[in-house]
């Protein structure tokens, strides 16, 4: 999750988002990171999702289920959103059990 998540948002980062509308590589590349961390998500058991209930599992798996349902529909504006708006915060709390797994 946490690797897919840091290059997807880097790629955002270094891009405008006009950039979705014309590129269409750019916007199935990045539709497919932000399944690809949904997947992972879908794939931690229950348990450890209760351990760090602080990382939002259920809407990383939302949108998942809503990318791969809807590809015919992706809101450009809504992908855009996910990555500069909701996968910074995920990153940091993807960080957080990974530096407490470390020490």
């Amino acid at each position: 999750m946490l690797e897919n998540a840091e290059r997807a948002l880097s790629v955002a980062q270094a891009r405008r988002r006009e950039e979705l509308d014309d590129d269409w590589i750019l916007r199935l590349g990045l539709t497919k990171a932000v399944e690809i961390v949904g997947e992972a998500a879908n794939r931690v058991s229950a348990a450890t999702q209760a351990r760090f209930s602080e990382i939002p599992w259920r809407e990383a798996i939302a949108t998942r289920h809503r990318l791969t349902h809807g590809y015919d529909s992706v809101d450009p504006d809504q992908l855009w959103d996910t990555l500069t708006r909701d996968f910074p915060s995920l990153i940091a709390a993807l960080r957080h059990p990974l530096s407490d797994l470390a020490d």
